[in-house]
């Protein structure tokens, strides 16, 4: 048994019930779907937070949640073939680009080449696939 108790341990030293979890969902037709996640070496798992701050800092305020005890979430989960719970992760992938940045990193891409002069526009430009004009 250990003899200390550390709130912030990421990883204690007995496995012991987490109490009720935010849990972060996603809407569904008439109810709610539990949202899934990957491990940094892309594992499923199932996320739950111990307080609601600590959800609204990693997916943001307009998260939709649910509360779960560990043992629903897990058992809402084994279905999916997911076994892994992740309780209070961080953030770690970089922040995603605003929708409508698209057309911003287009404008960009085109006043660079303009800028780039006739010599510079040939490497890329018309490949399948590529495009940088503005929108």
């Amino acid at each position: 048994m250990c003899l200390f108790t550390y709130e912030d341990d990421p990883e204690p030293e007995e496995r012991v019930p987490a109490g009720p979890l935010y849990v972060p969902v996603r809407p569904g037709t008439g109810e709610v779907v539990v949202r899934l996640f990957r491990t940094p070496l892309g594992v499923r798992t199932a996320v739950g937070f111990t307080r609601a701050e600590r959800l609204v800092a990693v997916l943001g305020a307009g998260q939709p949640w649910i509360r779960l005890s560990e043992p629903a979430l897990r058992a809402l989960a084994e279905p999916l073939g997911v076994a892994s719970l992740t309780v209070d992760p961080s953030l770690t992938a970089p922040a995603a680009a605003p929708v409508g940045a698209a057309g911003t990193v287009a404008a960009t891409a085109a006043a660079a080449a303009a800028a780039a002069g006739p010599g510079m526009r040939g490497a890329g430009a018309g490949a399948p696939g590529t495009s940088a004009r503005a929108v």
